[in-house]
Protein backbone atom coordinates (compact mmCIF):
# COMPACT_ATOMS: atom_id res chain seq x y z
CA UNK A 1 0.00 0.00 0.00
CA UNK A 2 2.78 2.44 0.97
CA UNK A 3 4.62 1.56 -2.25
CA UNK A 4 1.52 2.32 -4.33
CA UNK A 5 1.01 5.69 -2.65
CA UNK A 6 4.69 6.48 -3.17
CA UNK A 7 4.44 5.65 -6.89
CA UNK A 8 1.37 7.87 -7.27
CA UNK A 9 3.15 10.77 -5.57
CA UNK A 10 6.22 10.25 -7.73
CA UNK A 11 4.17 10.38 -10.92
CA UNK A 12 1.42 12.67 -9.65
CA UNK A 13 0.87 14.52 -12.94
CA UNK A 14 0.53 11.36 -15.01
CA UNK A 15 -1.78 9.84 -12.41
CA UNK A 16 -3.90 13.02 -12.35
CA UNK A 17 -4.22 13.04 -16.15
CA UNK A 18 -5.19 9.36 -16.32
CA UNK A 19 -7.68 9.65 -13.44
CA UNK A 20 -9.22 12.83 -14.91
CA UNK A 21 -9.75 11.14 -18.27
CA UNK A 22 -11.35 8.10 -16.63
CA UNK A 23 -13.67 10.14 -14.40
CA UNK A 24 -14.79 12.36 -17.28
CA UNK A 25 -15.36 9.28 -19.46
CA UNK A 26 -17.59 7.70 -16.81
CA UNK A 27 -19.58 10.91 -16.32
CA UNK A 28 -20.12 11.29 -20.06
CA UNK A 29 -20.93 7.61 -20.60
CA UNK A 30 -23.48 7.42 -17.80
CA UNK A 31 -25.09 10.78 -18.61
CA UNK A 32 -25.87 10.03 -22.24
CA UNK A 33 -23.33 7.71 -23.84
CA UNK A 34 -19.73 8.22 -24.86
CA UNK A 35 -20.46 6.92 -28.36
CA UNK A 36 -23.41 9.24 -28.94
CA UNK A 37 -22.10 11.99 -31.24
CA UNK A 38 -24.75 14.54 -30.22
CA UNK A 39 -24.08 13.98 -26.54
CA UNK A 40 -20.32 14.19 -27.09
CA UNK A 41 -20.83 17.54 -28.81
CA UNK A 42 -22.79 18.77 -25.81
CA UNK A 43 -19.93 17.63 -23.56
CA UNK A 44 -17.28 19.54 -25.51
CA UNK A 45 -16.05 17.40 -28.41
CA UNK A 46 -14.24 19.27 -31.19
CA UNK A 47 -16.21 20.32 -34.26
CA UNK A 48 -14.63 22.85 -36.61
CA UNK A 49 -17.79 24.82 -37.52
CA UNK A 50 -18.66 25.29 -33.84
CA UNK A 51 -15.12 26.41 -33.04
CA UNK A 52 -14.68 28.85 -35.94
CA UNK A 53 -18.22 30.09 -36.45
CA UNK A 54 -19.44 30.12 -32.85
CA UNK A 55 -16.11 30.96 -31.24
CA UNK A 56 -16.17 27.84 -29.04
CA UNK A 57 -12.39 27.63 -28.75
CA UNK A 58 -12.63 25.83 -25.41
CA UNK A 59 -13.37 22.68 -27.43
CA UNK A 60 -9.69 22.49 -28.39
CA UNK A 61 -9.04 21.61 -24.74
CA UNK A 62 -12.22 19.87 -23.58
CA UNK A 63 -12.09 17.43 -26.49
CA UNK A 64 -8.74 16.18 -25.16
CA UNK A 65 -10.55 14.63 -22.17
CA UNK A 66 -13.37 12.94 -24.09
CA UNK A 67 -13.31 9.49 -25.67
CA UNK A 68 -15.61 7.56 -27.99
CA UNK A 69 -16.14 4.31 -26.09
CA UNK A 70 -14.11 2.28 -23.62
CA UNK A 71 -11.61 0.94 -26.17
CA UNK A 72 -10.71 4.46 -27.30
CA UNK A 73 -10.15 5.45 -23.68
CA UNK A 74 -8.09 2.39 -22.76
CA UNK A 75 -5.83 2.64 -25.82
CA UNK A 76 -4.91 6.22 -24.98
CA UNK A 77 -4.60 5.70 -21.22
CA UNK A 78 -2.23 2.74 -21.54
CA UNK A 79 0.20 4.76 -23.67
CA UNK A 80 -0.27 7.82 -21.45
CA UNK A 81 0.59 5.82 -18.34
CA UNK A 82 3.60 4.07 -19.88
CA UNK A 83 5.19 7.11 -21.51
CA UNK A 84 3.90 9.61 -18.99
CA UNK A 85 5.69 8.18 -15.99
CA UNK A 86 8.96 8.14 -17.94
CA UNK A 87 8.59 11.71 -19.15
CA UNK A 88 7.63 12.87 -15.68
CA UNK A 89 10.85 11.33 -14.38
CA UNK A 90 12.87 13.24 -16.99
CA UNK A 91 11.18 16.63 -17.23
CA UNK A 92 10.23 19.40 -14.87
CA UNK A 93 6.55 18.86 -14.08
CA UNK A 94 5.50 22.27 -15.36
CA UNK A 95 7.28 21.59 -18.67
CA UNK A 96 5.70 18.15 -18.85
CA UNK A 97 2.19 19.58 -18.48
CA UNK A 98 3.00 22.33 -21.00
CA UNK A 99 4.18 19.78 -23.57
CA UNK A 100 1.04 17.69 -23.03
CA UNK A 101 -1.37 20.57 -23.64
CA UNK A 102 0.65 22.21 -26.42
CA UNK A 103 0.69 18.90 -28.30
CA UNK A 104 -3.01 18.23 -27.74
CA UNK A 105 -4.10 21.71 -28.79
CA UNK A 106 -1.61 21.79 -31.67
CA UNK A 107 -2.93 18.50 -33.00
CA UNK A 108 -6.49 19.81 -32.83
CA UNK A 109 -5.51 23.02 -34.63
CA UNK A 110 -3.88 21.11 -37.50
CA UNK A 111 -6.91 18.86 -37.77
CA UNK A 112 -9.19 21.90 -37.81
CA UNK A 113 -7.07 23.63 -40.47
CA UNK A 114 -7.08 20.61 -42.79
CA UNK A 115 -10.82 20.13 -42.34
CA UNK A 116 -11.35 23.77 -43.24
CA UNK A 117 -9.30 23.30 -46.39
CA UNK A 118 -11.15 20.15 -47.46
CA UNK A 119 -14.63 21.23 -46.40
CA UNK A 120 -15.26 17.87 -44.74
CA UNK A 121 -16.00 18.09 -41.02
CA UNK A 122 -16.19 15.44 -38.31
CA UNK A 123 -16.80 15.44 -34.58
CA UNK A 124 -13.54 14.48 -32.90
CA UNK A 125 -12.33 13.80 -29.38
CA UNK A 126 -9.59 12.00 -27.53
CA UNK A 127 -6.23 12.44 -25.84
CA UNK A 128 -4.45 11.02 -28.91
CA UNK A 129 -2.89 14.32 -30.00
CA UNK A 130 -1.41 14.85 -26.55
CA UNK A 131 -0.29 11.21 -26.35
CA UNK A 132 1.44 11.47 -29.71
CA UNK A 133 3.00 14.66 -28.39
CA UNK A 134 4.52 12.63 -25.58
CA UNK A 135 5.98 10.29 -28.19
CA UNK A 136 7.47 13.32 -29.93
CA UNK A 137 8.85 14.57 -26.64
CA UNK A 138 10.44 11.20 -25.91
CA UNK A 139 12.01 11.13 -29.37
CA UNK A 140 13.60 14.51 -28.69
CA UNK A 141 14.89 13.39 -25.30
CA UNK A 142 16.33 10.19 -26.77
CA UNK A 143 18.09 12.15 -29.51
CA UNK A 144 19.64 14.42 -26.89
CA UNK A 145 20.73 11.45 -24.81
CA UNK A 146 22.52 9.48 -27.54
CA UNK A 147 19.60 7.21 -28.30
CA UNK A 148 18.94 5.72 -24.87
CA UNK A 149 17.29 6.86 -21.64
CA UNK A 150 15.85 4.82 -18.79
CA UNK A 151 14.57 1.57 -20.38
CA UNK A 152 13.86 3.11 -23.79
CA UNK A 153 15.99 3.23 -26.93
CA UNK A 154 15.60 5.43 -29.99
CA UNK A 155 15.02 2.36 -32.17
CA UNK A 156 12.28 1.07 -29.90
CA UNK A 157 10.62 4.49 -29.80
CA UNK A 158 10.72 4.89 -33.59
CA UNK A 159 9.07 1.48 -33.98
CA UNK A 160 6.35 2.51 -31.52
CA UNK A 161 5.71 5.79 -33.35
CA UNK A 162 5.74 4.14 -36.77
CA UNK A 163 3.35 1.40 -35.67
CA UNK A 164 0.98 3.95 -34.08
CA UNK A 165 0.95 6.12 -37.21
CA UNK A 166 0.36 3.05 -39.39
CA UNK A 167 -2.62 1.94 -37.28
CA UNK A 168 -4.09 5.42 -37.67
CA UNK A 169 -3.70 5.34 -41.45
CA UNK A 170 -5.42 1.97 -41.89
CA UNK A 171 -8.30 2.96 -39.59
CA UNK A 172 -10.63 5.36 -41.41
CA UNK A 173 -12.17 6.57 -38.14
CA UNK A 174 -8.92 7.99 -36.77
CA UNK A 175 -7.99 11.69 -36.85
CA UNK A 176 -4.49 11.30 -38.28
CA UNK A 177 -3.99 15.05 -38.55
CA UNK A 178 -4.36 15.39 -34.78
CA UNK A 179 -1.87 12.54 -34.30
CA UNK A 180 0.77 13.99 -36.62
CA UNK A 181 0.17 17.52 -35.34
CA UNK A 182 0.52 16.34 -31.75
CA UNK A 183 3.70 14.41 -32.55
CA UNK A 184 5.36 17.42 -34.19
CA UNK A 185 4.19 19.90 -31.54
CA UNK A 186 5.38 17.61 -28.74
CA UNK A 187 8.80 17.31 -30.37
CA UNK A 188 9.14 21.05 -30.93
CA UNK A 189 7.82 22.01 -27.50
CA UNK A 190 10.29 19.64 -25.86
CA UNK A 191 13.12 21.06 -27.96
CA UNK A 192 12.39 24.39 -26.28
CA UNK A 193 11.45 23.27 -22.78
CA UNK A 194 13.51 20.14 -22.06
CA UNK A 195 16.72 20.62 -20.12
CA UNK A 196 18.83 17.46 -19.59
CA UNK A 197 19.45 16.67 -15.95
CA UNK A 198 16.49 18.65 -14.61
CA UNK A 199 14.01 16.12 -13.30
CA UNK A 200 10.67 16.68 -11.60
CA UNK A 201 10.86 18.57 -8.34
CA UNK A 202 14.03 20.37 -9.39
CA UNK A 203 14.24 24.05 -10.22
Amino acid sequence: MDSTISDIRKYIVTAALVISNIIIFLLVDFSGGSEDTVHMLKCGAAYTPYILENGEWYRLVTSMFLHFGINHLLNNMVVLAVLGERLEALMNRVCYVAVYFIAGIGGNLLSMYLERQSGHYAVSAGASGAVFGMMGAMLLILLRNRGRVLDLSLKRMLIMVGFSVYLGIVDSGVDNAAHIGGLVCGFLASAILYRPGRKYGQT
